[in-house]
């Protein structure tokens, strides 16, 4: 709304002098808003005679005050300029103040700025009504709307020489932010001033409107590029002729190769047989997700899943497009963390104190801080994975995932798919896109093999060319992919026996058995019964928390069952116990059939039945001794034959190695 002056000056005057004389009545022939102005004015004790200089800013704010708003003075420059321009020579003076009145700009002509009529037009006067009284400056700021106001209209009577004509200057939310002001001699009064005062604050406006949006753009950009920059993925831009525009660190790591290599280069020269997807990508603007990617850096092989989505302009033309780049590590991290292929499983878990196990867990606790493979030697049920895992969750890749294979679970034909991996296509029904193996699957981490010895022949060839040169082919493909596998193995059978029948590679063996930990079953472990069943009731009894007493037979019970299913069987009898026992007590009925059957002292048995004992310990201690004599040729001839490093990685002093090589007829 324009509001502008009456320029009926006698009668405008009569009432200035009327209402300044007192009392301050309504005046009749003046504006509502030079009224409303006047009364303000007389309410804040404006003197109306006053006619000395307006006060100002002190000088040493002045600068500082003067940068905080140099943005919005370099934006009105020009166009004051552009409206001085028009009024240039004419006594006008083109002022530009803060949102409180003070002047921070303004073109004049030197006569101007000397001549007494505009003499408060300086640097840092202020212009607002509690000032100035009532003026188009001060005005504009109290009514958020333009203003003009001539001669007599100005509450201060040594004002009345002057026309002022202000326009608001407001930012995007409405507030005002400064005030444009054209102001002369009042007989050059026109009431087309007020006009081009407006429009220039108008393109002021507008302009601020678009610097503010610039800097929107620049914030944008830049957070933009530092997400590009920092993305762990890596990200790759194409234009539409397939050449790349823009890559992040992450990808240039990827493809080893610099910047300076990879821009303007056609991506179908990096990306080989898949230059076809983004072939479509570009014509048909069809996305694609989560190809195999390998890529032959000057570091090696590169495996990375890759991704592609079109970019398109206002009318859906495509115009380019996004590459993503994973690395086949992370994505298997991702999956190792949501199925479950992590150790949980600590030394700390392996319950007893029985010589036998202490002797084993002090050699998995050694070959934990080694990188050689190891073979877990035990029956049925004894615990080889908890070992295992606790070696792995000691070792330096406890932060990787591990993988466990029952190869002795897998069909005989599958077995190598499952290990190796598969391409699509190479076996009917072969999942699309093919499937990693579980080497992939353990890459940074650790594969337990369980039950080494039941696994075919014709995958003991590939598993070990895979152990040697640390790179796996997947079933119906030539490529080979690089792996970074720690080997633990576990078997219930004696696998020099297997190789002496012809069942078991002793190529294979060797490699496998660098390191061997043997895991005495449970009926070599007595005084660990009472100590596993104890624990096995406390921990399975999560629903009541009963604290359980053992009667003394069930012990004795326990003590003397052969126990073929060692510690796995020990657990089940505590699980049936806890789900029938009503109460605290645990009683001989408690136990199953046949663990009562055999609470006959060792003495009472049999003949036969201690005969077959007999055989069993025998044929189990030679078989201890030949994996022992084994282990100890293995360390030798890993460390020369020096049998000072042989003894320090078996864990035993020089003495006593010298001792089992005689035992063993082993030549020094």
């Amino acid at each position: 709304m324009l509001v502008r002056a009456n320029f009926g000056g006698h009668s405008v005057l009569e009432e200035w002098e009327r209402f300044v004389s007192g009392p301050q009545e309504n005046a009749v022939m003046v504006r509502t808003e030079i009224n409303d102005s006047w009364k303000r004015c007389a309410a804040a004790n404006v003197s109306p005679y006053h006619q000395g200089r307006h006060r100002q800013l002190e000088e040493a704010s002045i600068a500082v005050w003067l940068k905080r708003n140099k943005d919005l003075i370099t934006i009105a420059k020009p166009f004051m300029a552009n409206l001085y321009q028009v009024v240039a020579g004419s006594g006008f003076v083109v002022v530009l103040t803060d949102d409180r009145g003070y002047i921070m700009d303004l073109y004049a002509d030197k006569d101007t700025l000397d001549n007494p009529l505009t003499l408060n037009f300086f640097t840092g006067a202020d212009w607002s009504e509690a000032e100035a009284g009532t003026n188009a400056i001060g005005t504009t700021l109290h009514l958020r709307q333009p203003v003009q106001v001539s001669g007599p209209e100005h509450y201060c009577r040594k004002h009345h020489c002057l026309t002022c004509s202000a326009a608001p200057i407001l930012d995007r939310q409405g507030r005002v932010r400064a005030i444009l002001d054209v102001s002369g001699a009042s007989e050059s009064a026109h009431l087309h001033t007020l006009g081009m005062v407006v429009a220039a604050a108008e393109a002021i406006m507008a302009q601020m409107a678009i610097q503010q949006k610039n800097r929107e753009l620049v914030a944008v950009n830049k957070r933009l590029t530092n997400i590009f920059n920092t993305m762990s993925d890596g990200v790759i831009t194409i234009n539409a002729e397939g050449v790349i525009s823009d890559l992040n660190p992450v990808a240039r790591r990827l493809l080893g190769k610099s910047e300076k290599a990879l821009l303007g280069v056609p991506l179908e020269r990096v990306f080989g047989e898949k230059s076809a997807l983004n072939q479509k990508l570009l014509q048909a603007g069809e996305a694609y997700a989560d190809m195999e990617l390998l890529v032959d850096t000057e570091l090696g092989i590169s495996h990375c899943l890759v991704s592609g989505e079109p970019l398109t302009d206002e009318q859906g033309t495509v115009s380019g497009g996004v590459i993503i780049l994973r690395t086949i590590e992370k994505i298997q991290s991702l999956v190792n963390r949501f199925s479950g292929h992590y150790g949980s499983l600590q030394f700390s878990d392996i319950i007893g104190n029985s010589g036998g196990l202490l002797e084993a867990v002090r050699v998995a606790s050694l070959a934990a801080a080694s990188p050689a493979n190891v073979l877990l030697q035990g029956e049925s049920g004894t615990g080889k994975e908890i070992f295992a895992q606790a070696i792995h969750n000691r070792s330096d890749r406890r932060l990787g995932p591990f993988v466990a294979v029952n190869c002795g679970a897998i069909p005989r034909e599958l077995i190598g798919s499952e290990l190796f991996g598969y391409e699509e296509g190479a076996f009917t029904g072969a999942r699309r896109g093919g499937k990693p193996g579980k080497f992939e699957l353990a890459s940074g981490g650790t594969l337990f093999l369980d039950e080494i010895g039941d696994m075919p022949l014709e995958q003991q060839v590939t598993l070990l060319r895979v152990l040697q040169e640390r790179k796996v082919s997947r079933v119906g493909s030539e490529r080979e992919i690089p792996i970074d596998v720690r080997i633990i193995c576990a078997t219930n059978k004696c696998l020099w026996d297997e190789t002496e029948q012809g069942m078991f590679r002793q190529d294979l063996f060797y490699r496998l058995n660098v390191i061997s930990v043997n895991i005495p079953p449970l009926r070599e472990r007595g005084d660990d019964i009472g100590m596993l069943f104890q624990y096995f009731l406390e921990t399975m009894d999560r629903q009541h928390r009963r604290e359980f007493l053992v009667a003394p037979a069930v012990l004795a019970c326990l003590q003397n069952y052969s126990w073929p299913g060692n510690v796995r069987e020990l657990q089940n009898v505590a699980e049936r116990i806890v789900s029938l026992v009503d109460g605290r007590m645990v009683e001989v009925g408690h136990l199953p059939a046949e663990i009562r059957g055999q609470r006959l002292s060792p003495v009472s048995r049999l003949p036969n039945q201690e005969r077959l004992l007999n055989d069993c310990r025998e044929e189990r201690r030679r078989r201890q001794e030949v994996s022992e004599r084994q282990e100890i040729l293995n360390q030798l001839h890993h460390c020369g034959g020096n049998v000072t490093s042989a003894a320090r990685l078996l864990g035993v002093s020089r003495n006593t190695l010298y001792r089992k090589m005689r035992q063993y007829a082993i030549d020094e």
